[in-house]
């Protein structure tokens, strides 16, 4: 090994010196004891010796014990090689700015005297004596003992937040940490991001977005959601990670230090519920794709199904001489109407016309009204029987809980206790599910009109919240207007439409294919006017 330069702590005019400063957080950075105060201190300290300071180096990472992980140091070790046939003088305030880890400050002199690099420090004098080398090595080791001692107790108090309750760890998007009186530090929600990703996971949930790659389009399709800061894209890694996080659901884990899934402090933006079946989604419920040409331009493509051999159409742009041309096509294989194309005005004004005619007239809206209150009374008294039900249910898991406990306690060896510790996540993680549920099972009195008034205003004029609405709210609106898809034929139009229940019960008549005095289409459905080609 090299012979390790060291400080000989004597005046050099004119020697050629560098400067290092290192922090470990943030906040050691904008405080007094951060890089500025530091270079103050070494620059104060070179000009008493006669150096001059060629170039200063910065970090405010602790990189762990690795001296290679502080881009600083990394850049320093590059400038020296970039200079092999000069010699410098590296500066810094304190050894624990050197290395706190007594295996990496070995090798960190090391790398210095390959480079015929002096170090100086101005807390420390380092000396080439078996002394100085025993001395230098404790103080290393003390530096480590202390850095390891800090990071046990860091951990000790977030599990202990952890146990509680408490998020710990960087906040999830959607969210921020704010401070507060009881809880202390908390997290809460950031909007307008966190609806976006509220709505991003019920959509995977209850199949909107069929695929992790839709809920990428959606998000990158919000202005509000941040981005890749290069490639302004979503990545699928961080979606995954989304799709995973309880955090979402209002809870709180760290497996890593042995803290199981509990309920936490933080408002949730989706059930614990639903929250299970994005998982159950993940771990390989199957789900078929979704067409990558669903588009604005087409809301009605897949809904609308061929008259001849009732398959769903398909929808393309065509290119004529001046301009592009809109159709709706079908496309199964030994249909007499393959690609024969049907202009996208004739498809959609003709759904139109079935929506614009689903209106009820003012006294039977009212009669809807009165009859949705009932319903209403009617839900309330289901909810406090499956709130029942539910009670039953968590007694019961709570029973199951209780006697694995006992019977953990008289297990002999490691492996069983193993499998009894999964076997109680497992029911807790149901407790946590029920306990959701009962407190969702019998939605609140007041409620009534949050739920009632956008139902009624969709059956008022269903056509005026499609004319109005994205492809999503477009497509809602089909699957609640309608009992069944639309069916086309090329040289007659719509067929006979057959609506939804709601608008059956509305109209009085359950099997009734005339239109009735209310002006709102019969049990069997509507004939629109037909299109000839």
């Amino acid at each position: 090994m090299k012979e390790m330069t060291t400080n000989p702590k004597t005046k050099d005019p004119g020697q050629a010196a560098i400067i290092y400063c290192r922090v470990s957080t943030t906040r050691q950075k904008l405080e007094g004891g951060g890089l500025d105060s530091q270079e103050h201190r070494c620059r104060q300290y070179a000009q008493d010796r006669g150096y001059t300071v060629e170039a200063v180096f910065p970090d405010d990472t602790s990189g762990g014990g690795d001296f290679m992980k502080r881009p600083g140091m990394v850049a320093l070790l590059a400038f020296l090689d970039a200079q092999k046939d000069r010699s410098f003088v590296v500066i810094f305030d304190d050894p624990k700015r050197f290395a706190r880890d007594t295996e990496f400050h070995i090798k960190l002199r090391r790398e210095f005297a390959e480079r015929r690099a002096t170090i100086e420090c101005l807390n420390f004098n380092f000396e080439d004596t078996p002394e100085g080398r025993f001395i230098e090595t404790i103080i290393a080791a003390q530096g480590q003992l202390e850095r390891e001692q800090n990071k046990r107790q860091v951990i000790q108090k977030m599990k202990a937040r952890v146990e509680k309750g408490y998020s710990v760890f960087h906040p999830p998007i959607g969210y921020r940490y704010q401070r507060d009186r009881i809880h202390g530090k908390i997290l809460v929600r950031d909007e307008p991001v966190a609806s976006i990703v509220a709505e991003a996971l019920e959509g995977f949930a209850d199949g909107r977005f069929r695929s992790q790659a839709e809920v990428k389009r959606f998000l990158e399709s919000k202005p509000a959601f941040p981005k890749g800061k290069t490639t302004g894209e979503v990545t699928l890694t961080k979606i995954l990670e989304m799709l995973q996080r309880p955090t979402y659901a209002g809870y709180v884990e760290a497996p890593k230090w042995g803290v199981s899934l509990r309920r936490g402090h933080h408002e949730p933006l989706i059930s614990l519920d639903m929250h299970e079946r994005i998982q159950e989604i993940l771990k390989g419920k199957a789900r078929g794709p979704t067409r990558a040409d669903t588009h604005e331009d087409f809301p009605l493509r897949g809904f609308v199904l061929c008259n001849e051999c009732g398959e769903p159409m398909t929808a393309c742009w065509s290119k004529g001489r001046s301009k592009h041309y809109a159709y709706y096509l079908c496309d199964t294989r030994d249909c007499s109407q393959k690609r024969k194309s049907i202009p996208r005005a004739k498809i959609e004004d003709g759904a139109r016309d079935i929506l614009r005619a689903m209106q009820p007239s003012p006294g039977l809206f009212n009669t809807a009204r009165a009859m949705f209150r009932d319903a209403w009374e009617l839900h309330l008294a289901e909810g406090r029987e499956t709130q029942k039900r539910l009670e039953d249910e968590l007694k019961a898991t709570q029973a199951k809980l209780d006697s694995v406990l006992d019977l953990i306690v008289e297990a002999g060896n490691a492996s069983t206790v193993a499998a009894f510790e999964q076997k109680i996540e497992k029911l807790e993680r149901e407790k946590n599910v029920l306990t959701e549920k009962i407190q969702s099972a019998q939605p609140a009195r007041g409620r009534l009109n949050e739920f009632i008034e956008p139902l009624l205003g969709f059956l008022l004029n269903p056509w005026n919240i499609y004319k109005n609405g994205g492809l999503h709210l477009k497509r809602v609106v089909l699957k609640l207007a309608f009992a069944q898809p639309l069916r086309y034929d090329r040289n007659e139009g719509y067929r006979t439409a057959e609506i939804s229940f709601p608008f059956k019960v509305l109209d009085g008549a359950l099997n009734h294919s005339r239109h009735s005095e209310s002006g709102l289409v019969g049990g069997d459905g509507l004939e629109p006017p037909t299109h000839s080609v």
